[in-house]
């Protein structure tokens, strides 16, 4: 069902509590490399202090042990990064929904933003139903937004128990605008795609997307194959694959898959191997499981790119997850920059691309295509999850239209 939004709510003279997703990779100082995360929840905060709300931010960074503060996962960078984008003043908690948070909160102006500290120093965050703890969060607030895509396939507290705590309490708890933009465009994906609807799928283990490729073989027209995880395949076809990264214990698995998908399964037919993780190894072009002895697979081959290309360019629904090589350390990385340059091609021609999240994500944003592509998620498990027909409970939780 169509949930409401931050547009539905009046925030001003109230405190919205929002849950956003500000776990953005940092550098060994603590300098942030990449805000997109940040910056993809702007439209919800400047929506709610533009008519008059106050901003009560929460997130969380890393993965702490849950036992109190740890300055390396301190969310202080990611506020003086937020003020810096916001034009304004943006405050730290000292706590997340506990007296600090609660004494910096009353002061706070109109159009004030006040960021708490990373929810998972708290054990209750991950418990998801710590009464206390959520009690905290819940009083703290006149309404709640959920604004953290790459969060929404779990039930911790500041996603599930929290929501449901304030609508006992009859406050709102709707979706914000990045939320809302990304279940809209995966949920079209899958239930009404535009078609030929492709799927580009890399990553290192078959096992990781079992569930996705089982799913989509049953929506797509073409199911394309890269990463590591297609040495799994070829071994399942009783190829060589030297010393790849394979599971040898999924091949039973991947015949399956190979059996279920037919010719909507297409895997690479030629490899870029190397005699180390190196881009100073020896290096060779081999056909699909033909990997010599000592050599690993690090990229699809050049044969496959060009085949790939041009499935994908005629597509009018593309939704990728995962690079089809080592993008990182060229030359490796022609693979993933064919695929990526023909996505840019179906949207230029008027198709659908949906990058799913995580390393893909950051693929087309080193390789230059972020701006030529539909949308980029900002939640790769938890667009895995939704490629997967899975709903999420922490949005299934929040109002109704």
């Amino acid at each position: 069902m169509p949930k409401k939004t931050v547009a539905d709510i009046d925030p001003a003279g109230k405190t919205i509590l929002v849950r956003v997703d500000f776990n953005v990779p940092q550098d060994d100082s603590g300098g942030i490399t990449d805000d997109r995360r940040i910056r993809m929840a702007l439209p919800t905060v400047k929506s709610i202090i533009d008519r008059g709300g106050k901003a009560v931010l929460m997130s969380h960074l890393g993965r702490p042990a849950g036992k109190g503060f740890e300055k390396e996962f301190s969310l202080e960078p990611v506020a003086r990064r937020l003020a810096e984008l916001l034009g304004r003043p943006v405050e730290l908690a000292g706590d997340t929904g506990g007296p600090d948070s609660h004494a910096k909160v009353k002061p706070l102006p109109a159009g004030g933003v006040l960021l708490l500290e990373n929810v998972r120093f708290n054990k209750g965050e991950k418990k998801g139903d710590d009464a206390a703890y959520v009690g905290g969060l819940a009083s703290i607030a006149d309404a709640y937004v959920n604004d953290a895509f790459g969060t929404c396939h779990r039930t911790e507290a500041s996603m599930h128990g929290v929501p449901v705590a304030m609508k006992k309490l009859g406050k709102p708890a709707v979706v914000g605008f990045l939320v809302e933009k990304e279940i809209a465009y995966l949920a079209d994906a899958i239930h009404a795609p535009k078609r030929p609807f492709v799927a580009i799928l890399g990553g290192k283990k078959v096992s990781d997307k079992i569930a996705v490729i089982t799913n989509l073989l049953s929506v797509c027209d073409h199911v394309l194959i890269g990463g590591a995880m297609a040495y799994t395949f070829s071994l399942a076809q009783g190829g060589k694959t030297g010393k790849s990264l394979v599971e040898a214990d999924k091949v039973d698995l991947a015949k399956e898959l190979l059996a279920k998908g037919g010719s909507k399964l297409v895997l690479p037919v030629d490899t870029h191997c190397a005699d180390d993780f190196s881009a100073a190894a020896n290096r060779r072009i081999v056909k699909a499981g033909e990997i010599p002895d000592g050599f690993e697979g690090l990229d699809i081959g050049p044969e496959t790119a060009t085949r790939y290309a041009g499935i994908i360019r005629s597509a009018g629904t593309v939704v990728w997850n995962g690079p089809m090589g080592v993008f990182e350390m060229p030359p490796f990385d022609a693979g993933t920059k064919a695929v990526a340059e023909a996505v840019a091609e179906a949207t230029a021609h008027g198709g659908v691309t949906i990058i799913g999240g995580g390393d893909s994500a950051a693929a087309v944003e080193k390789l230059g295509f972020s701006d030529k592509v539909s949308h980029v998620s900002t939640g790769g498990g938890a667009s895995l999850e939704m490629l997967e027909g899975r709903a999420f409970e922490s949005v299934a939780v929040l109002d109704e239209k």
